[in-house]
């Protein structure tokens, strides 16, 4: 195209794209123009100013103190997405609990104990009893001075906003009503949500040390306590007695109604997994372990040396076989004096009876087949028997195999995935799977993230022998002191639990793929 040409065409193509631009903005310019949008815009700018002042008032308002009991608190509230309230226990570590959907988050802090008023509390029945009524009264006025605290630093904030950025009083005003509705909205919808019963389900971090103190018993919190009073109480009282000592932790006190059973799996010949198993035994008052395979990586003699750790446990140690180990591995675990192996046979271990399975798979054995096909996975938990008596749990290594098993036990654990998971099946049985105890073993150094260290206390009823509630430990890769533990409370621990129907569906999709070659462990 010669040169002029294009330059004519050009300058054609500039004079249109100008003209459609003129002739855009005296739309935009008639359109706001009119006084619906004018009115639209303002109110906008309103919102958004009195949304942003109310924020920076509350954030500027600091908080109050007050007194839990014998325990003086600071506690402070603060926009946020996800609404919930924080206790933080310095330095022990932070509970978080699911407490309402507004978005605001409360936090509680620790600021002192009242060492007099702990050791009267604790020491004399008298006053413990009347520990209840004391702490909701006290919450009740704390809460009530943040609150009034927070909406006049927020109007003021949302005033002083509209002051600035509108120079007219009216505009400020307008900022200060908008506030004032978001204030009662955000109120509305705390009372509309709120979840006493989220008190008994916390999620804990920080110390390992600190955490059987501070989240307490299963039995209690089941059991014990009714409402949401009682669990503060409980609170207050495990922090009090924590600080009533001199420096030093108080003995946890094991609760007697109760079996304490460690869930471990996929430990993959990584030492970690010892320590963490050694520290929440010891911790947590444990009374048997079981572990839902892979101990080993590849089954190896070698690698026998690395289960001589089972026997320096002093609690009973309950094993499966999982697709990483191999029957020399299963003979290796078996010579250990704590060892229970389950292979298509059950055992009474500290008043429960467990069934388990070895995984019919080998995968270092790259000369053999390994049946990945999640019917046929599904089918042999279905054709093993577990007995004429009936059993309280279940152990496999393949969450599909472990659905093999619904409808014949109330509880099944299983784990291959490396990832934690729990699903109610449509029988009555609670499926456990648990992540890697080992950080997936080497199989870590091939991600950018580590693989996080998995573990979890199962409560049972010493009686009726039922899963009452769960603690799910994670740990990070910075060391075995800092954890996150979140509990869990099995709603209806007593259900029924039904035969699986004749004609029972394949797994799902879900499933699947844990059982793919890459993504088994």
């Amino acid at each position: 195209m010669p040169f002029k040409e294009l330059v004519t065409r050009s300058s054609d193509i500039w004079r249109h794209i100008a003209e459609a631009a003129r002739r855009t903005g005296r739309a935009t310019r008639r359109v706001a123009g009119r006084p619906g949008v004018r009115r639209a815009g303002r109110w906008t700018a309103i919102v958004l100013v009195a949304g942003f002042g109310a924020w920076l008032g509350i954030a500027v308002s600091g908080g109050v103190r007050s007194s839990l009991g014998p325990v003086e608190v600071g506690m402070s509230l603060r926009p946020a997405w996800e609404g919930q309230t924080v206790v933080d226990v310095h330095p022990l570590g932070t509970l978080q609990f699911d407490s309402h959907d507004a978005p605001l988050r409360l936090r509680v802090t620790l600021e002192n104990i009242n060492q007099d008023l702990a050791r009267a509390l604790i020491d004399d029945p008298r006053l413990a009893d009347r520990l209840p009524d004391l702490i909701e009264d006290d919450l009740r006025a704390g809460v009530t001075a943040l609150l009034m605290r927070s909406l006049l630093f927020a109007l003021g904030g949302a005033l002083l906003a509209g002051i600035v950025v509108f120079r007219r009083v009216r505009a400020a005003l307008a900022a200060l009503l908008v506030a004032s509705l978001c204030a009662a909205g955000a109120g509305a919808a705390v009372a509309a949500t709120f979840r006493p019963q989220a008190l008994v389900e916390p999620r804990y971090t920080g110390l390992l040390t600190g955490a059987p103190s501070l989240v307490g018993s299963a039995e209690s919190i089941v059991t014990r306590f009714e409402s949401y009073r009682a669990q503060l109480t409980k609170l207050v009282s495990n922090v009090s007695q924590l600080y009533d000592t001199v420096s030093a932790l108080p003995v946890y006190d094991s609760d007697p109604n109760s079996i304490r059973v460690l869930h471990v799996s996929d430990i993959h010949i990584n030492p970690i997994a010892w320590n963490l198993i050694r520290t929440v035994t010891s911790q947590f008052k444990i009374d048997l372990i079981v572990d839902t395979g892979d101990l080993t990586d590849h089954g190896t003699k070698p690698e026998d040396a690395f289960v001589k750790e089972i026997g320096r446990l002093d609690v009973p140690y309950v094993w499966v076989r999982g697709n990483h180990d191999s029957k020399g591995t299963q003979r290796a675990v078996a010579r250990q004096k704590n060892a229970v192996v389950l292979d298509d046979r059950s055992a009474t271990v500290k008043g429960l009876r467990v069934y388990g399975i070895g995984d019919p798979r080998f995968t270092p054995d790259l000369s053999a087949h390994a049946n990945n096909d999640p019917a046929y996975l599904l089918d042999h938990g279905r054709r093993h028997d577990v007995g004429e008596k009936p059993v309280d749990l279940v152990a496999v290594h393949d969450p599909i195999i472990a659905e093999g098993f619904s409808g014949r036990t109330p509880t099944v654990l299983a784990g291959h995935a490396h990832a934690r998971s729990t699903k109610l099946l449509p029988t009555g049985t609670r499926l456990l799977v648990q992540g890697s105890t080992g950080g997936a073993g080497l199989r870590a150094l091939e991600h950018e993230d580590p693989t996080p260290v998995m573990a979890s206390v199962l409560y049972f009823d010493k009686d009726t022998h039922r899963l009452e509630a769960w603690d799910d430990i994670t740990m990070g890769g910075l060391g075995q002191q800092s954890v996150q533990i979140q509990r869990h409370i099995e709603e209806q621990p007593g259900r029924t639990i039904l035969p699986e129907p004749a004609s029972a569906p394949t797994p799902s999709g879900s499933l699947k793929a844990s059982a793919t070659p890459e993504n088994r462990g």
